[in-house]
């Protein structure tokens, strides 16, 4: 469930620091096709909220008081499963480029990262981007981040990891599912292997769903535990 097209994206802002919240919402709502709609300074006023007021994109500071960034995501995500909150993509603000939370916070569903002196029209980009689903793989600092954190996905995978995952995987999605983990969009993806976008675009479509994952970063996930992509390669 997500907002019509000719409905505003609605945001929500957690972050236990007021002036950030105040700069990000000026932002934010000086576009007409972005509204704030709440805002929270922790974890557990976040969920309430949510509960109550519908978002699109969450836009969540990885530390915080009394329930951090990667719990709160966890919380989101399992009300959202279970019906009782609106689906929404959550983009974490980070201080540090390489935040020792990075592989967290994916693992947990983040659906990308932001640097929190990040140029406003990076913010703009990075909201629009999580809730289309179909553009990049996410803002540039979580293809860099993802770079990082490669290594460790693939140190975590099980040995049958591959085989089992990917099994259900055509040979071109797995074709396209290695162009999305080198940080290819659908068009570059399209003009890489002579297909049409709308191809590509339904070929992402079935990897997310064979995959039972929520977005490009989470399959860009699975690409790295399985090996289909080696760091560095």
């Amino acid at each position: 469930m997500t907002s019509s097209s000719n409905s505003p994206i609605r945001v929500a802002l957690v972050d236990d620091q007021e002036l950030l919240r105040t700069g990000f919402r000026m932002v934010i709502d000086s576009q007409p096709d972005l509204e704030v709609v709440a805002e929270a300074a922790d974890g557990v006023d976040a969920v309430q909220k949510l509960l109550a007021i519908s978002a699109d994109v969450v836009l969540m500071d990885v530390r915080m008081p009394r329930l951090d960034g990667i719990e709160t995501t966890k919380r989101l995500l399992a009300e959202q499963e279970s019906g009782r909150m609106h689906e929404a993509r959550i983009v974490m603000l980070t201080t540090f480029d390489l935040d020792e939370y990075a592989l967290a916070a994916i693992k947990a569903g983040a659906s990308g990262f932001l640097l929190k002196d990040a140029q406003p029209e990076d913010l703009l980009a990075a909201i629009r981007t999580v809730h289309s689903g179909d553009a990049v793989i996410a803002p540039s600092t979580t293809r860099r981040l993802l770079d990082h954190v490669a290594p460790m996905l693939v140190v975590d995978a099980a040995p049958d990891d591959g085989p089992g995952r990917l099994g259900a995987l055509t040979h071109r999605e797995q074709e396209v599912l290695r162009e999305m983990a080198h940080g290819l969009s659908n068009g570059e993806i399209a003009a890489k292997f002579y297909l049409s976008e709308a191809t590509v675009k339904t070929h992402v479509g079935r990897i997310l769903s064979k995959l039972d994952v929520r977005d490009r970063v989470q399959a860009v996930v699975v690409a790295y535990e399985t090996r289909l992509v080696v760091p560095g390669e």
